[in-house]
């Protein structure tokens, strides 16, 4: 079958958010040639000497059908309005394919997502019910549209971490035991992590929220064969600082200090609001300069802030002190002016892509070499992740071509 003729579906959580709402559009608008191919990192990617989609199987844009589960009912122009990503032009000629999609009924628990709420919400209290519930939407959606490929993206809001060492996370069986019994230390994010497994679809966490990086769901998608990834979309402040560390341990210029603090009013903003969703966003955001410098950087301070006129326009500041030869000391400042949105939602659509790429060549657990996308990247062995962007990328791009001379 060519790649052409693949269809390959998307079932994302957060469905009706600035992130999903964008990538979305940004799909039909490349589909009608209202937009480019612009910020999409493997677009024209070339691997063994022809296109990536022929030479490595990659799934074409144009194949890519996207539904999933919202708090929020309402159609995602409606939702793409009031996030207000999109222009007047662009919502306007992507308003019809949005308007026909409506967000499924979400898995929701206001105790792991205090500031997201909504009344969209599947009629199954328990656990176990609500992972019967989104494993019956992903055969559905499976059957409806004829996929040939599916893969599950979590593009929800933050949710505050449980205890990493709870039981029931431990082992798939106690996982399986804790489903029954209705065990709260089994997040959201995890059933539909656990739901997507058992069905086996690939899994995506592009989010801060514990999720298919437990003990038991690590070792239930390699029991199962499922490719899973993840976690915390690396996007702006973060990109920048694994592309500028690893140049001054090169020049051997120490990193004394690093200041960062971001602004932000969208719906991620709103929910790292709360303390609890906020401490799961800064375990990922904080985790990255001292594995790539290879010393502790003690005064290494990232802040976010929820400010609300900012909408999804974010902006990233970075102080940052070094110390250089004769012990003189230099300063770099690196403000980022940037929407979240627009930066997230190709990395999003293109994950999608490569784990359904993963998941056509029998590489099931976890996708180690995707690790190019996130701020704290699974590792299978519980190891230090790669954090470097240039060795990252390098990773991936190694990943592809092994693929296509295969092919």
């Amino acid at each position: 079958m060519s790649q052409e003729s693949r269809r390959v579906g998307v079932a994302v959580v957060g469905l009706g958010g600035a992130v999903a709402t964008t990538a979305v559009a940004g799909l039909e608008l490349v589909r009608t040639g209202a937009a480019g191919t612009d910020g999409l990192p493997l677009a024209g990617l070339e691997v063994a000497g022809g296109p990536a989609e022929e030479t490595t199987g990659l799934v074409s844009y144009d194949s890519l059908v996207v539904r999933g589960w919202d708090l929020d009912g309402s159609d995602l122009r409606k939702a793409a309005e009031q996030h207000g990503v999109l222009d007047s032009r662009q919502l306007e000629e992507a308003g019809p394919a949005l308007s026909a999609v409506i967000p499924w009924p979400a898995a929701g628990d206001a105790d792991f997502c205090r500031n997201v709420t909504g009344g969209n919400v599947v009629l199954a209290e328990t656990r176990r019910a609500q992972v019967d519930a989104v494993r019956a939407d992903l055969r559905r959606f499976r059957e409806e549209e004829s996929l040939d490929g599916l893969v599950l993206v979590n593009l929800a809001s933050t949710e505050r971490w449980p205890d990493p060492a709870a039981p029931a996370l431990q082992s798939i069986e106690a996982f399986e035991a804790g489903l029954d019994a209705d065990d709260r230390a089994i997040t959201p994010a995890m059933v539909y992590a656990y739901a997507a497994i058992a069905e086996g679809v690939g899994y995506v966490n592009f989010t801060p929220s514990l999720a298919a990086d437990v003990p038991a769901l690590v070792a239930f998608a390699e029991a199962r064969g499922v490719p899973v990834a993840g976690k915390d979309g690396k996007t702006g402040q973060t990109m920048m600082k694994t592309v500028l560390a690893p140049a001054f341990r090169a020049r051997s210029l120490t990193v004394e200090g690093w200041y960062s603090t971001n602004i932000l009013g969208n719906r991620d903003g709103l929910a790292l609001d709360d303390p609890d969703s906020l401490a799961s966003k800064l375990n990922t955001k904080g985790s990255v300069l001292d594995s790539i410098l290879g010393y502790p950087v003690e005064d290494h301070v990232v802040r976010i802030d929820y400010y609300r006129p900012r909408g999804d326009q974010k902006e990233a500041w970075d102080a940052i002190d070094l110390v250089g030869f004769l012990g003189q000391r230099m300063q770099v400042k690196v403000d980022f002016q940037c929407r979240d949105s627009i930066l997230a939602a190709p990395l999003a659509v293109e994950l999608a892509r490569l784990a359904d790429l993963a998941q056509q060549r029998g590489e099931g657990g976890v996708q180690r070499q995707l690790g190019w996308f996130f701020k704290a990247p699974m590792t299978a062995d519980g190891s230090v992740p790669e954090h470097a962007f240039h060795r990252q990328e390098s990773a991936l791009l190694d990943w592809l071509a092994a693929g296509a001379s295969s092919r």
